[in-house]
């Protein structure tokens, strides 16, 4: 029996350090996922010391810690990041990323979470000023209703002249020409209704044409005060714009970020636009007047702007063209199934709604 116990604790001994050694090498092999970031703010940020927050970041960060994973972020470009994840480069990628059909084909994607829309950045002054009411007065359609109106009044003054200028030569006598303006200023005053009375027909032909005049004169500057609106409203609004309706017109330089949605939808809708690499790039470009619009993800828009450009830009209160954020994950990640339940269970706690609220606001 003596013999037999040092060979049994021996065995003991080398059992346990097998074991030990196999989970540390279990442990060894499982190598961090590398995950794509690009700064897509409020969703990625990216700080002066190199930190990164963000709703979008926030996420993935939960989802880390709730699955136990070790990962390694990695900062890239939008078309970096969908190439890398297709190639399998990347494990993920993180930003503010939508769920289209084209890149459902190159990879996997996560449940949503967060839905939003595209929207415009304008120029603050792209909103009606004085100088633009200006333009609108001596706009071509403005001068083409007071020409025609002049060319009625004189009618009207030509005629009153040939009824009246012998017998009432005091009002309307003298040579053609003086006889001519003294009809176009009764013929102007009885049309806006002023009468000052220093000017009246006396025959009775320059009473009924003046009766006739009284009546057509109601007509006419209804119909010029109408034309005169339009012109105004029609110049003050050229150049502004006021939805994606406006996109397409010839006079608006449309500017978006290259490969993504917003370039997609603009591509779908046969709107020529010029491509920047980032969506800060694109607004320095509308604040400084080289675009007229940029058009990009609405909560993105809305947090940039307020951030660099409070004063110089706005984003209009219009989203359109649905989009639905999610993580990208390699196709046939076997990640995928355990994020999106630990992904769905976040977003459904009341303390990601304080994260929202945290970025965005209300």
């Amino acid at each position: 029996m003596i013999p037999r116990t040092p060979s049994l604790s021996r065995c003991l001994i080398l059992l346990f350090l097998l074991s030990g050694a196999a989970h540390l090498g279990a442990q060894s092999g499982k190598a961090p996922l590398t995950v794509a970031i690009k700064e897509a703010a409020p969703f990625t940020i990216r700080d002066s010391t190199g930190d990164w927050s963000g709703i979008s970041f926030e996420l993935w960060q939960r989802i880390g810690d709730s699955l136990g994973v070790d990962y390694t972020l990695v900062e890239t470009t939008l078309p970096e990041m969908i190439d890398g994840v297709q190639a399998k480069r990347y494990d993920a990628g993180v930003a503010a990323l939508t769920i289209t059909a084209d890149r459902e084909k190159r990879f996997d994607f996560t449940h949503t979470f967060y839905t939003t829309g595209l929207s415009i950045a304008v120029s603050r002054e792209n909103s009606g000023s004085m100088l633009s009411l200006l333009f609108g007065i001596f706009s071509i359609e403005f001068l083409e209703a007071v020409g025609a109106l002049a060319v009625v009044l004189l009618i009207f003054g030509v005629l009153v002249w040939l009824f009246e200028r012998r017998r009432n030569p005091e009002e309307f006598g003298g040579s053609a020409l003086s006889g001519i303006m003294s009809g176009f200023w009764w013929s102007a005053v009885t049309m806006t209704t002023v009468g000052y009375g220093d000017k009246s027909p006396r025959t009775l032909g320059g009473r009924v044409l003046a009766l006739v005049w009284m009546f057509m004169a109601i007509i006419i500057i209804s119909s010029f005060t109408a034309g005169i609106a339009s012109a105004l409203t029609l110049n003050q609004l050229q150049g502004k714009i006021s939805g994606p309706e406006d996109l397409s017109r010839r006079d608006i330089r449309v500017g978006t970020v290259a490969k993504s949605t917003s370039a997609a939808w603009l591509d779908r809708e046969r709107i020529g636009y010029r491509p920047f690499t980032t969506v800060a790039e694109g607004l320095e470009a509308a604040a400084a007047g080289r675009i007229d619009a940029m058009v990009y993800d609405a909560p993105i828009l809305k947090y940039l702007v307020k951030e660099g450009h409070p004063d110089a830009l706005m984003v209009l209160p219009v989203t359109f063209s649905r989009q639905d954020y999610g993580i990208a994950l390699t196709d046939g990640s076997p990640h995928r199934e355990r994020i999106d339940q630990v992904m769905l269970s976040i977003i459904r706690q009341p303390q990601w709604q304080d994260v929202l609220h945290r970025y965005l606001g209300d």
